[in-house]
């Protein structure tokens, strides 16, 4: 990866000049140039798969965007990680310039994964509890938010760490009910738990591996574990008791694919990103934990992001 000064290609009929703002590093980005994720960009690419722009210029057909309108992008690929970019209208989707700046720049993935995983496998409703691992992460900071804002109870696994009271307290403030660790998962202390909030329906799993094993013993019958991420880098380890006697639901969700499989279908689209908005300016969803680094600095930004325990999104400012 390395910074290169580039042409801002000519401005098309049909295209949008856009001064970016600012863009996160997530792991998706870095997979990707690893060459290991499911999409991978033609090379020589521009890395960054979210962020948020402001409209400079449109083509002349361009009809639903003008300039000083904010824009994120509709799917992965775009390559954020630049100062500016022309890009196909269709390749953009516009939002409020009326919500943080952090809170634009990392709308479309994080807090998308969390909406949908919250409403799309379990009909939840206000008391409800939900477990899930990773809290700490982009997609946990903005679940533990939206349950919240939902009405809904959350038990929050982390892995142990030097700084956990820290975690724990900021995990507290976002609306967590309960935030345990990993080896908590397994002692029988987990009962005192359930003594003031019901056993969960839905678990939510970015980790693979032991800890989701654990998970499952706490969902209850017909519940479903939705595996978004593998941090952990092991399998999906599950007692073959948990499906004959608990008839446990195992499903996997990737924002990527909910997007072209809903392509023609922009009410679903338009809803969500309407209603994670407006949790946005009511104050219940904000951004995940930052650090804000100008993108001259982007290979310590890179190190930073790959680095364990890190509770703080790296966003380069453009």
């Amino acid at each position: 990866l390395r910074l290169k000064d580039l042409e801002v290609a000519e401005l098309g009929d049909s295209d949008v000049h856009v001064k970016m703002l600012a863009a996160p590093i997530n792991p998706a980005d870095i997979n990707m140039i690893q060459g290991t994720y499911a999409i991978l960009s033609p090379l020589p690419a521009v890395g960054g798969n979210e962020g948020v722009g402001e409209v400079l210029e449109v083509g002349r057909r361009v009809a639903a965007l003008k300039p000083g309108d904010w824009v994120i992008p509709a799917g992965a690929g775009l390559g954020t990680w630049r100062t500016r970019g022309v890009f196909p209208e269709e390749t953009l989707l516009k939002v409020p310039s009326d919500i943080p700046v952090l809170c634009a720049a990392t709308l479309s993935v994080n807090p998308c994964t969390a909406y949908r995983m919250l409403t799309d496998f379990e009909t939840l409703a206000p008391g409800d509890s939900i477990i899930q691992n990773a809290a700490n992460s982009g997609v946990g900071q903005a679940v533990i938010q939206i349950a919240k804002a939902f009405g809904l109870k959350t038990i929050n696994v982390v892995r142990d760490r030097p700084d956990l009271p820290k975690l724990v307290e900021r995990l507290m403030a976002l609306g967590a009910d309960h935030v345990v660790t990993e080896e908590m998962l397994r002692k029988p202390e987990m009962k005192d738990v359930f003594k003031s909030i019901p056993k969960p329906r839905l678990a939510l799993n970015c980790v693979g591996g032991k800890s989701t094993t654990e998970m499952l013993r706490h969902l209850q019958p017909k519940g479903t574990l939705v595996t978004y991420g593998g941090m952990a880098k092991q399998p999906v380890m599950v007692p073959v008791s948990a499906f004959i006697f608990r008839d446990l639901r195992l499903r996997g969700f990737w924002m990527t694919q909910w997007r072209k499989e809903h392509a023609q279908d922009q009410e679903s689209l338009a809803s969500m990103m309407d209603a994670l908005c407006q949790l946005i300016r009511r104050g219940q969803l904000t951004a995940p934990a930052c650090t804000q680094v100008p993108l001259q600095d982007y290979k310590a930004a890179l190190e930073a992001s790959m680095k364990p325990f890190t509770s703080s999104k790296q966003i380069l400012l453009l």
